[in-house]
C-alpha cells in the first residue's frame, strides 16, 4: 500500500484534534490525489512531531484533519546553517530543496559584491523548503531568514559558531578535522567572492577556508557538495 501523503501545517497538533486544513492542502488532497473522508495522511508542523491523522471533512467549503495519534518526534537536523548567495529562480528552488534534503537547520540568504538576484521571494523559498521536507520525511522545516549583505552577517557573528567558507583558492579540507557544531556553509555567487570580501573571511578567527576540488563548480552545485562534506564530517550522514 502507498504511504500517506505528508503534509507540513502551522496549527498544533495533537491526538484527538480536529484541525482546518488550507485551501491549497485541500484542493491537493481532494482534487489531485483524490482522498476521501477517511482515508490516511501524515501531519507535521515542526514542533510537535508527525502524527496520524484522517481525512474529515471533505467538501468544496471546507476540508478537515481529526488526529490519531503521533508517530514520531520532532527530531530537528544538526544545527548547520547556510549561507548562500541568491540564484535566480529554478536553480535557487533547486539549492533549497537540495539544502533542505541535506539537513541544514537555517537557510540564510546573503548579499555579496557579485550577486547578481539581489531580490528574494521569501515566501517561495519558505514553499520549496517545506515540500523538500514533506518529500524526504523530515519532521522539521528549517527557518528561513531575511537576506543581509554578507559584511553585516558577518559583523553579527555569533563567534562559537564555525563558519565553512568555500574558498576556490583554498589547499585542501583538512579544516574540517578541527569544527564541531554549531556550523555554518558559506556559498559565494556564481562570479565567486571578491577579493575585499576573501580577505575580510580569511581576517575572521571564526572563518574556515576549504576546497571543493579542483573544478570551479556551480553556486548550486558547490552548495549541495559542500553541505554534503561538512555533514559527513560533524553531521549526521
Amino acid at each position: 500500500m502507498k504511504d500517506p501523503p505528508r503534509l507540513h501545517v502551522d496549527a498544533a497538533l495533537g491526538a484527538g484534534a480536529e484541525i482546518a486544513l488550507s485551501e491549497d492542502h485541500g484542493r491537493y488532497l481532494t482534487s489531485v490525489l483524490r482522498l476521501k473522508g477517511g482515508d490516511p495522511l501524515r501531519l507535521f508542523n515542526g514542533r510537535d512531531g508527525e502524527f496520524l491523522a484522517y481525512l474529515g471533512d471533505a467538501s468544496k467549503k471546507r476540508v478537515s484533519a481529526i488526529i490519531e495519534g503521533k508517530v514520531a518526534d520532532a527530531l530537528p537536523p544538526p544545527d548547520i546553517d547556510f549561507l548562500f548567495a541568491p540564484l535566480k529562480h529554478a536553480r535557487l528552488d533547486y539549492m533549497v530543496q537540495k539544502a533542505v534534503e541535506l539537513g541544514c537547520r537555517r537557510l540564510r540568504p546573503v548579499i555579496t559584491r557579485r550577486t547578481i538576484a539581489e531580490r528574494v521571494n521569501l515566501d517561495r523559498m519558505r514553499a520549496n523548503a517545506i515540500e523538500a521536507a514533506e518529500q524526504c520525511n523530515l519532521v522539521f522545516a528549517p527557518d528561513v531568514l531575511e537576506p543581509v549583505k554578507l559584511e553585516r552577517a558577518l559583523g553579527d557573528w555569533d563567534g562559537d559558531r564555525a563558519l565553512v567558507f568555500c574558498d576556490e583558492k583554498a589547499a585542501g579540507r583538512a579544516a574540517l578535522a578541527g569544527i564541531t557544531l554549531p556550523a555554518a556553509v558559506l556559498i559565494g555567487p556564481e562570479g565567486g567572492f571578491a577579493d575585499e570580501e576573501r580577505a575580510l573571511l580569511h581576517s575572521l578567527s571564526f572563518v574556515h577556508g576549504i576546497s571543493l576540488g579542483p573544478r570551479i563548480l556551480r553556486a548550486d552545485t558547490a552548495g549541495v557538495a559542500a553541505l554534503a562534506l561538512v555533514q559527513a564530517a560533524i553531521g549526521d550522514m
